[in-house]
Formats: C-alpha cells, sequence, structure tokens
C-alpha cells in the first residue's frame, strides 16, 4: 500500500469529521449516531473527557489532516521499506492526545501495537476504523493489552512510570516521555483580548494536558486582577464535579496551612516558583529581568512542553491562544518521533 493512499484517506477522515461536527442532532445519519453514541460513552467512562473537549480535539485533527499539510510535513522524512512492529504505550490525559504516535507510526510505514490508555478507550480505535475505511482496508494496526512481539516502543506515563519502562524497555530502540507543563511569560502590556487568549491555554482541557499553563510569569507592577477579569470566560469550570472537587481540596489545604493565596472561586493564583501547580491552582512569580526569565527557562527545560510569550520578548515561544493548537511537526518531549521511526 502506498504512503499517498494513506494520506488520501487521512484526508477523508478529516472531512468526514468536519462533516459530523458541522451537523446537527436532527441530520444525523447512522454512522453519526455512532460517532455521537462514542463520545457520550467516553464522557461517561472518564467525566474530563466532556463532549464539549471531545469535539474541540476533533476539530483541532479536521484541520490539520489535509492533504497539504500532511505531505509537507512528511516530506522532511523518508519512509521505511521493510515495516516493523512499533510498540505504543498511549496517554489518556487529554481527548486523542495518543492519535499522532498512531499516526506517525502508519505513515512511516511500520505497524502500530497500540496499548490503549484506560482513560481513553474509545475514539482512536473508531478513528483508525474509520481511517482503513477510507484506504481501502489496507492499513494494519493491532490492540493489544500487553506488549509483546516488538521491534521498538514509544510510550509515555508520569516520572515515576518512566523510570519502570525506562528499564523494562532498556534493550529496545525507544521513546519514553515523562511529565511535562508549558509557562506564560508576560511583558505587562497584554490586551484583554490576549490576556483571555492565555486564559484558552490554562483552562482548555481542564488544565491536565502538557501543553496547558500552570505557571507565569509577571513583571513586578502588573495587577493580579487583570488575570482574573479576563479568565472569567471559564467560570463555568466550577460546575464540573471532579474539578470542583480538586478546587475545594486546594483550597481547604491552603487555608489550613494559612498559605497567601488569590482566589475568585473557581481558580487559585499562588506566588510560587514551582513549575508544576496542583489542578484548580496556577503559579506566578514576578520578574525584575527578563534574563532571569531565560535562565529558569533554561534550568528546567526538560520539563517545559512550551512557553506562551508575545514574540518580541525574544524567547522560544508560542503566541497567546496556541498552546493547545500543536502542528503535525510539533512532538512531545521536543523529541522527534518521525526521525526515531526512520533509524527502527
Amino acid at each position: 500500500m502506498s504512503i499517498e493512499n494513506r494520506v488520501l484517506g487521512l484526508s477523508r477522515l478529516s472531512e468526514y469529521i468536519k462533516e459530523f461536527l458541522a451537523k446537527n442532532q436532527g441530520d444525523y445519519n447512522e454512522s453519526d449516531l455512532e460517532f455521537e453514541l462514542l463520545l457520550r460513552k467516553s464522557e461517561i467512562e472518564n467525566p474530563w473527557f466532556t463532549i464539549e473537549n471531545q469535539k474541540f480535539a476533533l476539530a483541532q485533527w479536521a484541520d490539520l489532516l489535509t492533504i497539504e499539510n500532511v505531505n509537507d510535513w512528511l516530506k522532511e522524512y523518508s519512509v521505511a521499506k521493510t515495516p516493523k512492529r512499533v510498540g505504543l504505550i498511549l496517554a489518556g490525559n487529554i481527548p486523542l492526545v495518543g492519535f499522532h504516535d498512531v499516526m506517525s507510526v502508519i505513515l512511516s510505514n511500520h505497524i502500530p501495537v497500540i496499548k490503549l490508555s484506560s482513560k481513553d478507550r474509545y475514539m482512536i480505535p473508531f478513528l483508525l476504523k474509520k481511517w482503513n475505511e477510507f484506504s481501502n482496508n489496507e492499513i494494519e494496526f493491532e490492540f493489544v493489552e500487553r506488549l509483546e512481539n516488538f521491534d521498538a516502543v514509544i510510550a509515555t506515563g508520569s516520572n515515576n512510570t518512566a523510570r519502570y519502562l525506562e528499564y523494562y524497555f532498556k534493550d529496545r530502540l525507544n521513546i519514553i516521555r515523562k511529565n511535562r507543563t508549558s509557562v506564560a511569560v508576560l511583558k505587562g502590556d497584554e490586551t484583554d483580548e490576549e490576556l483571555q487568549l492565555l486564559a484558552n491555554d490554562i483552562f482548555q482541557y481542564f488544565g491536565l494536558g502538557c501543553r496547558n499553563v500552570t505557571r507565569i510569569f509577571i513583571p513586578q507592577d502588573f495587577l493580579i486582577d487583570r488575570l482574573f477579569e479576563n479568565f472569567l470566560g471559564f467560570q463555568d469550570i466550577i460546575n464540573h464535579n471532579k474539578y470542583a472537587n480538586n478546587y475545594d481540596y486546594n483550597r481547604a489545604v491552603y487555608l489550613l496551612n494559612q498559605e497567601k493565596f488569590w482566589d475568585n472561586n473557581f481558580v487559585m493564583l499562588k506566588e510560587d516558583d514551582k513549575l508544576f501547580s496542583p489542578l484548580s491552582v496556577i503559579n506566578f512569580s514576578r520578574y525584575e529581568s527578563l534574563d532571569d526569565v531565560k535562565r529558569f527557562l533554561a534550568e528546567n527545560e526538560e520539563n517545559i512542553q512550551c512557553v506562551v510569550a508575545k514574540e518580541e520578548l525574544g524567547l522560544d515561544s508560542i503566541s497567546f491562544g496556541e498552546a493547545q493548537c500543536p502542528g503535525l511537526d510539533t512532538y512531545a518531549d521536543n523529541v522527534d518521533t518521525m526521525k526515531f521511526l526512520e533509524v527502527v
């Protein structure tokens, strides 16, 4: 089977997703009903996967998977002449987070052997089935409960899990991913619109992704109230039971420990140098010199997925509102998956 046919099938999958998302439920056909029921089943099993967040993820993928985008991405890489079996241990913190790995393996002319996350068991198999149908049923893949008979592995887990995985797969070609998070650096003259876009980078997917901002650097004279004012578009997040439980717990801990924090009844801001913050909490620190920020970013490079800031600050950054819209050539942990697959 040619890679061109797989790319064509992927573009048809993109159109299928777009058509589904554009329809009203009253216009659903049998395939659309299956799709909608799958979304609801995913939300029931994992309440973090709300219908809204799943559809947001699907829309991002649908926009990416055009023939032009995919071919432009693939032109930098070579395709394997002999297919190998590549084990995939997928994460499940946000919807479809493992799809990029699956797609990369297939478009490298390898065979993905997939261990799904227990938190995301339905959408990837469904999309793979559709992609296969749109490619004349010529794509080879396998779902397993335990990885066996594979030539290389790509695994994603927590820092603790990663240590176990590194030992377990030490004799195989591997990419082992760990915990990462993202930061924002404010210059101080950001508009309300820019700060509202920053809110998307913080609250989309409830803040569960490695591309969600958990730490903000602000100038000495920046008013905290400006953040709260521009975060109000996400105030309904507190109505989500699991998020509210995290908020209530963390707030109670801070009160019991008599720690200083700022609160607007759905998110807390805490002056803290830690890179990672608890769910429903955003750490912030004030800086005098941008050089201090750059030093911190360099020292913590292995733990930072992306930096959100104005281009004029001279950081290796993305614009406000783009954290949850990575391109095809944006790789988890900044490790080029496609380059890895060239040497499998």
